[in-house]
């Protein structure tokens, strides 16, 4: 009798929880939002692209589930194709069932290299990463989020909203990420789903953690604030994107007022 209820609870509080499928969520700023969609009782579908980002991708799953009670799963899965995409949002649905309430849409790369030298596969994989499978998740994802409150949201980067040296096909990526936002924003507010995009400034992600201090101090002589943003101010926003009901189509940038909109 004790186990009955025991199992009829822990279903009911898997059905209570709300579903997320985040991309590129198991490191940088991606973990810090993967955490706090688990802190806001979120069962979460990770992706994770190399078989070295398994282990990594497996331990925060197991993190979630013991800091948050939620479920969690990993997928592997290269989100530049849509074979793959496939594969994540049915694997979600599989583990969680037919509603998922947030897409987070994250994965990315960036080549850093001037225009000329940058070969088409490579601007291309950038462009794939970084907006087709934006496109390809939003496009899979939609119809099982219509009609019931429910939020994309996508990162951008202060590259989508000015020029940055040796960064054209991210920065083209990125603004590209911004109009995907407003488009669908527009389209899908009638059936209930927000759509935001979320647009860092610079972060102390582990990229910046290799520069020299001379330089990182540099860096942060650049932002008005006067130093470099964490993992949790994006998380912080969002928290904010998915909780603002009357929030859709906007561009939210935590840069230090670096790029001012």
């Amino acid at each position: 009798m004790v186990n009955d209820i025991f199992i009829i609870t822990k279903i009911q509080v898997i059905k209570m929880a709300k579903n997320a499928i985040i991309t590129g969520g198991s490191r940088g700023l991606g973990k810090a939002m993967t955490l706090k969609l688990g802190e806001l009782g979120y069962n979460v579908a990770i992706n994770y692209r190399s078989d070295s980002s398994k282990k990594l991708t497996e331990d925060l799953v197991e993190e979630l589930k013991s800091e948050y009670g939620v479920e969690a799963i990993a997928v592997q899965a290269d989100v530049s194709k849509f074979e793959d995409c496939e594969k994540l949002v049915n694997a979600a649905v599989e583990a969680f069932g037919e509603e998922i309430d947030a897409l987070i849409n994250n994965a990315g790369i960036t080549n850093n290299c001037n225009f000329i030298d940058l070969q088409p596969e490579e601007y291309e994989r950038v462009i794939n990463t970084n907006l087709v499978s934006m496109m390809h998740m939003c496009h899979l994802a939609l119809p099982y989020m219509v009609d019931r409150d429910t939020a994309i949201v996508c990162t951008a980067s202060v590259g989508g909203l000015t020029g940055v040296i040796n960064q054209a096909d991210y920065c083209a990526a990125k603004t590209g990420v911004i109009g995907l936002c407003r488009a669908l924003a527009l389209e899908f507010a009638p059936r209930k789903v927000r759509v935001n995009s979320i647009a860092p400034g610079m972060i102390m992600t582990d990229m910046l953690k290799g520069v020299n201090q001379d330089e990182l101090n540099a860096l942060a002589a650049t932002i008005p604030l006067g130093h470099i943003g964490e993992p949790k101010e994006i998380a912080g926003a969002l928290e904010y994107i998915l909780t603002a009901d009357y929030l859709t189509g906007q561009v939210i940038s935590p840069n230090g007022g670096f790029v001012l909109q």
